[in-house]
């Protein structure tokens, strides 16, 4: 009978259970788990460092449906790895972290970077465990993967020790699990279907609110058909763009403070009353709102606000219950209300104080200008990926989305450094798709030698950089013999060149009537180009009507 080592065993486990992507950084003591990937057919990207490994592993769950998987080594690899974890954590994306580890029979006495690994990433996860027999591998594979998808997706981490990687054992020997299904769609009481209808026919002012939970759940279908189907004006939470087209005429995305602020009935699908939407509280929201609430989480029902209808279940599932009963009523949301009026005046004047700045030519340019550009530059199956303060919070309303899953961004931790390493995923994933990522200045820096990974796997992504010279805003000339305020980077830098010294192809932009140009010569390049677009250091948003988190 054939031997198998626990590298190959860990390899053929991922791979059964539809584990196609690993992304990391080799070292003792996994990177016989590396070779062993690579030899059962799994993509295999070797990164710069774990936190964008982990950072793409997630973007790959969140795309596909199935985890990616980070390969780190033990201790200082795990730790940088954990980032990921929160990340993937709050985002509610799945991923496994598999962490290696020093030999079982030398735990406790100092070994090569030992570390209490499960135990410092179980605050980060849905399941962590350590695996202590070879045979046992395909079972905490199995565990691990299902907890990732199934309810609220997320990331989970498994440790293997030297031991077990290279432990060998029969084939026999291995326990045999099943592999894991897609996930069960459950379904609302019925009554709670119709008492939600009830909700919206009701209301003077409602408002759907799309969130990225039902991009997770493949709804976009029923989605669409729902908001045409009752004609309610909706808005996407940030990566919930897309799932309805940004530039469907029942979008009021362009008027989302007054949109939040004066509804009277709110439907949530797949989104939550975190931060993002400000709690759901007053002065942002109108005291006393009723709010329905469709998650796929029991205990994330009336968090922060009060639930007056819950839904809880699989996205598609319910909606899909939702279009099924409103085949029995005759109610749609009317288009001549003063509510309609309201939000299409909103959104004009928004759209008004905002073209000035787009249409502005001054060099440098400011972050409307620029992106006017790059906007136009895209097509309606590009990946866009944003990354840094004004820079992704502008290209939020700048660049829309008309289909799911193709805007990836902080999300919701806020996380900084995720721009390369979501761009190496989609790019890995989606090799028929442009990847296009946007990114400030400051952005990049946390994770700019990922140029190199994607030079090397020959990966086409197009970097914008919005370049304004620090963190939020820069500075117009360094002070003489004083202390830099802290927030000040380097002027003008030539991130461009660091894309050229890998092979591929830079762009360094001052005046914004070359910036068309360059995106044309970028995009038509066959490999990784960066453009670098010089930004006023002052520039930034428009007037906000409140303060950033007010509650």
């Amino acid at each position: 009978m054939a031997k198998v080592t626990g590298a190959l065993l860990m390899a053929r486990s991922l791979k059964q259970q539809g584990v196609e992507y690993m992304f990391g950084v080799v070292g003792f003591p996994v990177q016989p788990i590396a070779a062993a990937a690579i030899e059962v057919g799994i993509t295999y990207i070797g990164m710069r460092n774990e936190q964008s490994a982990s950072y793409a592993a997630q973007a790959v769950g969140y795309m596909t449906g199935r985890p990616g998987a980070c390969l780190v080594v033990s201790g200082p690899g795990v730790v940088h790895g954990l980032a990921g974890l929160a990340n993937a954590k709050e985002n509610c994306w799945p991923m496994i972290l598999i962490g290696g580890a020093s030999p079982t029979y030398q735990n406790g006495m100092g070994a090569f970077q030992e570390e209490r690994q499960v135990q410092i990433a179980s605050p980060f996860c849905k399941y962590a465990h350590a695996v202590e027999h070879v045979y046992r591998i395909p079972f905490y594979v199995e565990q691990a993967v299902r907890h990732s998808i199934y309810g609220r997706p997320g990331a989970v981490y498994l440790d293997m020790p030297d031991d077990i990687i290279q432990g060998e054992i029969e084939e026999s020997e291995a326990v045999v699990v099943a592999n894991i299904p897609e996930p069960p769609r459950s379904q609302a009481p019925q009554e709670n279907i119709e008492a939600a209808l009830d909700a919206l026919e009701g209301a003077e002012n409602p408002l759907v609110i799309v969130g990225k939970g039902m991009a997770w759940s493949r709804a976009e279908d029923e989605v669409r058909a729902f908001v045409e189907r009752t004609q309610l004006p909706f808005l996407a939470s940030p990566m919930g763009k897309g799932v309805i087209d940004d530039n469907h005429p029942l979008s009021v995305g362009a008027a989302r403070s007054h949109a939040l602020k004066e509804a009277d009935v709110i439907f949530l699908m797949g989104a939550r009353l975190n931060w993002i939407m400000h709690f759901g509280s007053k002065p942002r929201f109108k005291e006393g709102v009723k709010i329905i609430q469709l998650d796929i989480s029991h205990e994330a029902i009336g968090n922060n606000q009060p639930t007056a209808v819950p839904l809880v279940g699989d996205g598609k599932a319910i909606t899909g219950q939702l279009n099924q009963a409103l085949e029995n009523r005759q109610w749609f949301y009317p288009g001549d209300t003063a509510w309609r009026s309201a939000l299409k005046e909103k959104a004009d004047a928004n759209a008004a104080q905002i073209q000035p700045m787009i249409d502005d030519n001054s060099s440098p340019t400011n972050y409307y200008r620029a992106l006017k550009d790059i906007r136009e530059a895209m097509t309606e199956d590009t990946i866009i990926i944003g990354e840094g303060a004004n820079t992704m919070d502008i290209g939020r309303t700048q660049l829309p989305n008309a289909s799911p899953r193709l805007r990836l961004d902080a999300g919701s931790y806020g996380t900084m450094g995720i721009g390369m390493g979501f761009a190496i995923a989609a790019a890995v994933v989606h090799r028929d798709k442009p990847v296009v990522s946007v990114s400030g200045d400051s952005a990049l820096g946390f994770s700019g030698m990922e140029i190199e990974t994607a030079c090397r796997h020959k990966l086409p992504i197009k970097i914008v950089v919005l370049n304004n010279g620090g963190i939020g805003r820069g500075i117009d000339e360094f002070p003489k013999d004083e202390q830099l305020p802290a927030h000040v980077l380097t002027i003008a830098a030539r991130y461009d060149l660091m894309m050229e010294a890998f092979g591929g192809k830079g762009f360094y932009v001052e005046d914004p009537a070359d910036l068309k140009q360059a995106l044309a010569d970028a995009k038509a390049f066959d490999g990784p180009a960066l453009v670098n677009v010089r930004l006023h250091a002052a520039a930034g948003r428009k007037p906000q009507q409140f303060g950033w988190l007010t509650t």
